[in-house]
């Protein structure tokens, strides 16, 4: 097995209605009801085979919330229309919304920004990498062989040999910086060919310069260096990822802008869109008031009145510009509470 940890976070987001068994059927063994779990899967194998990224069934078991279209990997494929709309939505919007549906570690920021005038948005693929043990290491590669992964170069590029049109390369260098480059500017330009996209990294680059160079691409680190990779090894493609204080499951919807990252659970993303731009244009419609002096502030920044409501339904009706559909509005406004 590559690691008993990363065996046991598999199946415990595969078998959750088993784990929640155990816990009720026995009041008194809740301390000791996923141990017994996690042993359990270990001595029986439970389908598990070793293998660098999950099956699409284990990756639609993580993403079930998930309903739509998906990838031959399993990975939710979000709509490239809503992934357009939510570069306009703005990091507070994206955050508050996702606190309020208890989603409270998705965000980090703290980074080096390649181009920080531009928004990136896509389909998080992700990457695991850890400090080198040359055991596990080899057994990496002989997994990856089996897998018929590429056997020249290292095994970092074998995350960039998955990407398609879409996607976003996430990756958790574990931080490291000196030694812990994962790509330079040719891999970048490779990136940035299957991805039309570039890469979010708790680690580094190197060759700032050279990526630059590759227009369109863009990159959110935590550090670079001139060194080259060592010392380092690729664990996993396509499992659950730490990046700083967010959590990232593949196919996870990617903001990233000059004020951070920002991940979205896919099955949350429609949502999140169409609320965070009604919000824009709550806060257009309150602006453009108090600019007219119609309105006091305390009436603004408190609960709407209902001349206030129906003057911004009237607004709302008149306003050619919106972010989204007349009907996608309409909808929305049937459920809308003030």
């Amino acid at each position: 097995m590559l690691y008993f940890y990363r065996y046991v976070l598999q199946n415990l987001y595969l078998y959750p209605k088993l784990i929640n068994d155990l816990i009720l059927k026995n009041e008194k063994m809740k301390k000791f009801s996923l141990m017994c779990f996690a042993l359990l899967v270990v001595c029986t194998g439970a389908g598990f085979s070793q293998q660098i990224s999950p099956t699409p069934e284990q990756i639609i078991a993580l993403t079930s919330q998930w309903t739509g279209e998906r990838f031959p990997d399993g990975r939710p494929k979000v709509p490239d229309e809503l992934l357009e709309r939510l570069s306009n939505v703005s990091m507070e919007e994206a955050w508050g919304i996702l606190r309020n549906r208890g989603y409270n570690n998705q965000f980090e920021n703290d980074w080096i920004i390649l181009r920080d005038d531009q928004v990136m948005t896509g389909r998080a693929v992700t990457a695991q990498y850890m400090p080198l043990r040359p055991d596990a290491n080899d057994l990496v590669r002989e997994i990856g062989k089996k897998e018929g992964r590429a056997q020249s170069g290292g095994t970092n590029s074998w995350p960039i040999d998955t990407l398609v049109e879409g996607d976003i390369y996430v990756a958790d260098g574990f931080g490291k910086i000196v030694d812990g480059t994962l790509i330079g500017d040719n891999l970048g330009t490779s990136i940035y060919t299957k991805s039309k996209r570039g890469v979010v990294f708790n680690g580094a680059v190197r060759d700032m310069a050279g990526l630059l160079e590759i227009e369109g691409f863009n990159g959110w680190v935590k550090g670079h260096d001139p060194s080259y990779i060592q010392e380092m090894m690729l664990s996993t493609i396509n499992y659950p990822v730490k990046i700083g204080r967010a959590h990232v499951l593949p196919g996870d919807a990617v903001l990233a802008n000059k004020w951070g990252v920002v991940f979205i659970p896919a099955h949350l993303l429609a949502d999140l869109v169409i609320n965070a731009e009604f919000i824009v244009l709550r806060d257009q419609f309150a602006l453009q008031r108090l600019r007219e002096q119609k309105y006091t502030p305390g009436q603004i920044d408190s609960s709407w009145s209902d001349s206030i409501k129906t003057d911004f339904l009237d607004w709302l009706s008149k306003k050619q510009d919106l972010p989204m559909s007349r009907a996608e509005l309409e909808e929305f406004m049937k459920d809308r509470t003030w």
